[in-house]
């Protein structure tokens, strides 16, 4: 893979398809309808779907795709493609909080290796370089990128009182009882792929998710994290989360930066 090339299609296709999605949600109105599994879809993440992806089968034709929007065809797992979610965060997006993200990635063996995060509203890009490092780079960003700086995981969070974020659509009880088995500091809530980015950065240290997510939805974060220092598992046996599993479906997991010592399911 030519990663230098990569990193290009993958931060010019995020910014193009931001300035889509803002375009639609400054509307004063736009339709929001239910997919076959009730996760409402809008014309944002359609058409933020048609644009990336016809931005990557042109640059990488040859790479597997897997997008959100396009799921159904994906019938079979992989090993080494492109995933895609469009719009991550579209309950936000309809509630016009702010808290949604563009997200592209590129899996190699199952492992996650490079991955851009875009928030257009909050005005945060986050992206792995060519060499694997994590960055942010501040706007206002153009064609080409502006100034970056490395981000980093919190090298020595304090396991006395943690930083802990969490779903902010997707909260449960569960969530609660395990995050209560760690003793935190503060707690925060965060649409979107933006939890992984604020692990990334050091803003929190620690994102556990116990529920229902696929791999559009995490891997472009998640190779963000990787990139930052940080590491994500599988809840379970806390094994590395992989992708190109049967349906690209995530078991639950936690994201975190290593200091930080991991407890078991208190349940």
């Amino acid at each position: 893979m030519d990663f230098e090339k990569l990193t290009t299609e993958m931060r010019r296709l995020a910014l193009e398809a931001g300035a889509r999605i803002m375009e639609i949600y400054g509307a004063d109105d736009f339709e929001v309808r239910s997919k076959s599994d009730d996760s409402p879809v809008t014309e944002a993440d359609e058409a933020a779907d048609a644009l990336i992806a016809a931005g990557l089968r042109a640059a990488f034709p040859d790479l597997t795709l897997v997008t959100e929007e396009q799921s159904e065809s994906h019938s079979e797992s992989a090993d080494t493609f492109l995933i895609v979610d469009p719009l991550d965060g579209t309950k936000e997006f309809v509630q016009r909080r702010g808290d949604f993200t563009v997200n592209i990635a590129y899996v190699e063996n199952g492992v996650p290796l490079r991955g851009i995060v875009y928030a257009p509203a909050k005005q945060r890009l986050f992206y792995t370089t060519a060499d694997g490092r994590s960055v942010e780079e501040t706007g206002p960003f153009g064609d080409t990128p502006g100034e970056t700086h490395p981000i980093g995981v919190n090298p020595m969070p304090d396991n006395r009182g943690l930083m802990v974020v969490a779903s902010k659509s997707h909260r449960d009880a569960a969530t609660d009882d395990y995050i209560a088995s760690y003793k935190t500091r503060d707690m925060t809530s965060a649409g979107s792929s933006l939890k992984f980015c604020l692990v990334a950065t050091g803003e929190a240290d620690l994102y556990p998710r116990l529920g229902r997510t696929m791999e559009w939805d995490t891997a472009a974060g998640d190779a963000v994290l990787r990139g930052a220092g940080g590491e994500v598992v599988r809840f379970d046996d806390h094994t590395p989360l992989a992708y190109g599993k049967p349906g690209f479906k995530n078991p639950f997991f936690i994201a975190y930066a290593p200091g930080v010592l991991l407890v078991k399911d208190p349940s």
